[in-house]
């Protein structure tokens, strides 16, 4: 159904859709609220590619190869075997699938297995409650809550912490 493998700079067009798409980022990292035009997309698309720190894996269609998305692990802590998931699913035909599911398994292996960590966690906008669920239904656990951390369409509103450790994961 799904592949993870790196991105490459033959991958940035999709993001020009989804990056401007309010309903697409809403939920999404607040510099993305910013972007003005595509240098600003081109710029941090970039960034994401010459990140040697994190791993970011696009999410293609194992049926036809096309993007539908990015996800990885950011933040890693060598010290202390921790990083933080994120994950992001650009095209809105795939939403609701269980696709963001199955991503964050394969990631959570990748992370426990080959980048030997103990813990990883999120945080995740709590009215955001198709990645909640998908997030549980991968293993994580609901830790902690930041009041009214996120300002969206007019409004303040809380994000949870999750995580889930290696000896968690089935």
């Amino acid at each position: 159904m799904i592949e993870l493998k790196p991105l490459s700079e033959e991958n940035l067009t999709p993001f020009f859709t989804w990056l401007r798409d309010e309903e697409v980022v809403k939920y999404s990292l607040s510099t993305f609220q910013k972007f003005k035009d595509d240098g600003d997309i081109e710029k941090w698309y970039a960034s994401l590619l010459s990140n040697t720190q994190d791993l970011t894996l696009g999410i293609f269609l194992s049926s036809d190869g096309s993007l539908i998305g990015y996800a990885g692990i950011c933040n890693i802590s060598a010290t202390n075997k921790s990083g933080e998931y994120f994950i992001f699913i650009g095209d809105k035909n795939h939403w609701g699938k269980g696709i963001g599911t199955k991503v964050t398994r394969q990631v959570i292996n990748y992370g426990f297995d080959e980048l030997n960590l103990h813990r990883i966690m999120l945080t995740v906008s709590a009215p955001n409650i198709g990645g909640v669920r998908a997030y549980e239904k991968a293993g994580f656990k609901i830790e902690g809550r930041l009041r009214k951390a996120c300002y969206r369409d007019g409004s303040y509103h809380d994000k949870l912490i999750m995580s889930i450790l290696k000896e968690e994961f089935i």
